[in-house]
């Protein structure tokens, strides 16, 4: 699955930088990196067909120009979360009417030219700018010509423009040169090179993981990618008498071969229910597993049901999760 984002400018221009040149950069959402939101797509660092990311991975797409900031669900996005000023500058562009609707919904063609959504371009000192892109309807609080600080909120995340699920996209630019704030100084169609430009992020927030898991949790009904996109799936919680009871988790950055397991050990301690499905044909961008099994008795036997889920590749385990609810 491609998660995919054009910016209003679709040059892609890319030079080793100095680094005396450098800017540091705040986080420019207001959410814990790895918990309460996370990375889904990095800077490109191939200058062809192919992609990777600055360590060589493949959580990227080709050409893709910016960081993907991606919230947990549309419920997190609804709620309200902060676009942030990643540096103090000048506002030299605004866009803020777009619809908060997946490009799945509406097309393609219907943002044109458009891509980016609601969005704010600023331009800072020494030729740096940023732009902030797919932000939510009516949330910027800014216009052109305002100078705007370090941290200031201009916005909300939104689901505006090219993008399929909640999240900020931010672009990051030296001179019209595209940098990658994850790997400043890194030269051209190089990996593994160059050092982070963000300030005020502890350092195990900014650790790369090739996979993560973003949602897990047990449901009374069955998960569905709808159900826990929407975040609607946390709306419905097991108890004794629920008709289903399921284990789900949503993982981004697998990869072609990952084996996955989801278990669930009963009271008791023996398998209430288990899901493997067959290694992964290809990379994927994001995937959703469950594990669960409909009630045939009066009730559900009292106690704790732990889930686990686990990621392996060539014998090697990648990911565990383990999690559990209470049945009483």
């Amino acid at each position: 699955m491609r998660l995919a984002v054009v910016l209003f400018l679709c040059t892609f221009p890319w030079t080793k930088a100095r680094a005396t040149d450098a800017i540091l950069l705040s986080f420019p959402v207001r959410c814990e990196l790895g918990t309460t939101c996370f990375v889904q797509n990095y800077v490109d660092h191939h200058y062809g067909d192919l992609n990777r990311d600055y360590q060589c991975g493949s959580r990227t797409y080709d050409g893709h120009d910016g960081t993907d900031i991606r919230l947990l669900d549309l419920a997190a996005q609804r709620a309200g979360v902060d676009v942030l000023a990643a540096a103090s500058g000048r506002v030299v562009g605004v866009r803020d009417d777009m619809a908060d609707t997946s490009v799945r919904v509406v097309g393609r063609a219907a943002v044109a030219g458009k891509e980016c959504g609601n969005g704010v371009a600023l331009e800072h000192e020494n030729g740096w700018r940023t732009q902030y892109c797919h932000m939510a309807k009516g949330s910027v609080r800014v216009k052109p010509g305002d100078q705007v600080a370090r941290g200031q909120t201009i916005g909300l995340v939104g689901l505006s423009g090219d993008t399929e699920f909640p999240h900020l996209h931010i672009t990051v630019r030296k001179a019209g040169i595209i940098v990658d704030p994850f790997a400043f100084g890194a030269s051209l169609d190089a990996c593994k090179e160059g050092r982070p430009i963000w300030t005020g992020v502890p350092d195990a927030q900014l650790q790369y993981r090739l996979r993560e898991i973003i949602n897990y949790g047990f449901s009374a009904v069955a998960p569905t990618m709808e159900l826990i996109e929407s975040g609607d799936v946390k709306n419905h919680p097991p108890n004794g008498q629920s008709y289903a009871l399921a284990a789900y988790v949503r993982a981004i950055g697998l990869q072609q071969g990952d084996e996955q397991i989801l278990s669930i050990a009963g009271p008791d301690g023996s398998v209430f229910s288990e899901h493997a499905p067959a290694p992964l044909e290809r990379n994927k961008a994001q995937y959703f597993i469950s594990s669960g099994r409909n009630r045939k008795t009066s009730a559900w036997p009292k106690g704790t049901y732990t889930a686990t889920y686990r990621v392996t590749r060539n014998g090697v385990e990648h990911l565990r999760k383990s999690f559990d609810v209470r049945l009483d």
